[in-house]
This record gives C-alpha cells, structure tokens and sequence, in this order.
C-alpha cells in the first residue's frame, strides 16, 4: 500500500483533490488544455483512439489540422497523451486524466431522472444498517454502470447507545446493542427459564445506563444492584456483549454491479484481476482508507500505488454519521471514466447515506429513551 504522506482533510469537508505526490502539476496554455479536454471527451464516449480530425473545431481549438497534430505531439512529449499505435491517434495517459480532473472537467450533475432515483430510493429503503449498505451498492453501481463499494461503520470505534433485550422463548433471549453509527448488533442468550419478563426489561435499563457510550471491545464493568436475579440476567448479558465484539466484523464491505467489470474493460485478465481484489475485504478498505487520508477523491491508475488495479481509477467520498466518519462510497471502474458523472453520483449517494445512517441513530436513541422511560415508571432497574 502507499504511504500516508499527505494531511487528510479537517472532519466533515470532502477531500479535494490534487496531484499524487504533492507536487504543483505544471499549467498548460488554452490551446493544449482545450485539445486534451477533447481528447479525453472523445476517448471516453468511444474507447478509440482520438485524431487530429476529431479534435479540430471543438471548442477552443478553431486552428488547422497541422497545428492541433503538432500540439497532440508536444502533449505526448510532455506525458499527457500517449500512441498506443504507429497509425493510431492518441489516448490519455494516467497524467492527462488527472489534469482533466483537476483542472478541465466541469462539476458533474445528474440527470433529473438519476436524482430523482436516489430520493426514491432512501425515502423507501428500511431496515437494518447491513442491508441498507448493501443495497446502497447496488443503487450506487446502477447509476454509473461501475463496481460500486460501500464500506460501512468500524464498529471497533463506535459507541453503545442502548442495549436491549426482548424475550423470543422461555429462557431465550435477543440481545441487541444500538450503535453510535446506527448499526443494531444482535446475539441469542439462554437465560434461567423462569427469568421475568420484568427482570429482562430492568436488566436491560442497568446496562444501558452504565455502558452508554463505551465500544463494544472496551464495556465498562456495571455494577450489581443488589438484585441476585436480576444481577445474574446483567452478567450473562454483559457476557453475550464480550461475544459480540469477538465475532462482529469491524467493517463490513459491499461490493455492487460486478458484471459491470466485464464491459468496462477489454483484456480479460483485467477483469479476473479486479474481481479478485474486489472479494478480498480488507484490500478494498485499507485501499479506500488511504485515498481518503490522503485528500483525494479521485486516485487514477498508478496513483493508488495497487498494481493488480493500475489499470483502473477509484472515485471516492466519505460518510458522515452525526458529524463523524461512519464509512465511505465509491466507484471503481476503468481510467477510461466518466469522472464528472462519478463524482456526481458518489457525492450524492454518499451525502443521502449519511442522512439516513443519522435519522437511524436518532430513531434509536429515541426508541430506547422511550423504553427506559417505562422501565422507570414500573420500577427501575434497582433492587435491595
């Protein structure tokens, strides 16, 4: 993986981009700017070489066949276009895609019809935060026709807000801890098979009250209440929470639209390779963690410093949960993207999941207020 050497961008504001490495990409005059926006345009719409011929015309380039192939050469020269053949035209390199990013392609919005996708969508999608993140995925790949990941919270880092329980059978119950990211834990206890459901409800005020706020990998110790039957439902509660933490995943990964990969990309070996990446979990967050961290929204080819992915280019947003970084979107597809459109579609994407993430943890911690509320009016979780 590449290093981290660059400051990642203040909590709360998406990352800008600028060249890999830090260094001040050198400026080119109208004329080669204007040729190299039409490159790029063109290769991306066709997958074929761009001449001189297509290039002539567009705007900003109102000049002769024989001046727009010399300032294709000294943009070759110069490492923003390459000839993939003698008698071909020519085709963006990793640079030229990025001074386009930079410096050429206006902000991407979508379609009317796009958007107004993405709000019917998370106006209709409940549920648990898993099942979200995976159709989140699915909807991110349909609007851009690439891989789309969604890596959810690292719960190693989120706190309990509530913790609850409901009683499924005698002596059987659900153990279920409500996460600062809004995500719902769950584990099945066997409780002694004439525990109360009074018993159950306070046990579950107890913990609540004194593990509020701590992760799941670090409870705190909660104290007895004097209750024996009561302390003995918080202790083997307090022991399914120690389960949770050994067996939950810190962040789950989504990976959507697959299939997409086989028409984006020509070779087929290609294709084998990122669907490869694509199943290793933890390659894909450590991958999305660093161009994140360091300021980029968009890392192409060689940027991202992952071999087996040179060939492709990763566009990527963080999301915010109450202020904090709960996870992150993206889309990976071939350098030969349509980046503004990207851009657009994982911004959006990313900005509604994070509202939802939030409107799920408010619903909880209003859900569990409630409960506690009721717990108090019957008599608490105290004991003598």
């Amino acid at each position: 993986m590449p290093s981290k050497t660059e400051s990642p961008s203040p909590k709360g504001t998406p990352p800008k981009d600028r060249a890999a490495g830090g260094k001040a990409e050198p400026t080119l005059d109208d004329r080669k700017a204007a040729i190299l926006n039409a490159v790029v345009s063109e290769y991306v719409d066709t997958a074929q070489p761009v001449g001189s011929a297509h290039v002539t015309g567009t705007p900003g380039v109102e000049v002769s066949s024989a001046t727009v192939r010399s300032e294709m050469a000294a943009l070759e020269s110069e490492g923003y276009l390459v000839q993939p053949h003698t008698s071909a035209g020519r085709i963006p390199t990793d640079k030229g895609y990025r001074f386009f990013v930079d410096h050429l392609a206006r902000p991407g919005v979508l379609d009317s019809a796009r958007r107004q996708e993405v709000r019917r969508f998370f106006a209709h999608v409940h549920g648990e935060v898993e099942d979200l993140l995976g159709r989140t995925s699915g909807l991110l790949a349909h609007l851009t026709d690439y891989a789309a990941v969604v890596v959810g919270p690292d719960h190693s880092v989120a706190t309990v807000r509530a913790v609850q329980m409901v009683p499924l059978t005698a002596g059987v119950v659900l153990l279920m801890a409500v996460l600062s990211d809004g995500a719902v834990e769950k584990i099945t206890l066997e409780l002694p098979a004439d525990t109360s459901e009074t018993a159950i409800t306070d046990a579950a005020s107890h913990l609540t009250a004194h593990v509020r706020g701590s992760t799941l990998g670090h409870i705190r110790t909660v104290p007895p209440t004097g209750d024996l039957s009561l302390d003995l439902v918080v202790e083997l509660a307090e022991e399914g929470l120690s389960r949770l933490s050994a067996s939950s995943d810190n962040e789950h990964v989504f990976v959507g639209g697959s299939s997409s990969m086989a028409s984006a990309f020509d070779a087929v070996e290609t294709v084998r390779s990122v669907l490869s990446i694509l199943e290793q979990q933890l390659v894909v967050v450590e991958l999305v963690e660093d161009i994140l961290d360091r300021g980029l929204s968009v890392a192409i080819g060689t940027e991202h410093g992952f071999e087996p992915l040179a060939a492709c280019a990763l566009v990527v947003a963080p999301v915010f949960v109450e202020g904090e970084n709960a996870g992150t979107v993206g889309v990976l597809g071939p350098t030969r993207m349509h980046y503004p459109r990207a851009l657009a579609a994982v911004q959006i994407v990313g900005e509604q999941l994070g509202e939802q993430l939030s409107g799920e943890a408010k619903a909880g911690r209003r859900r569990t207020s409630s409960s506690a509320r009721r717990g108090s009016k019957d008599g608490g979780s105290g004991g003598n």
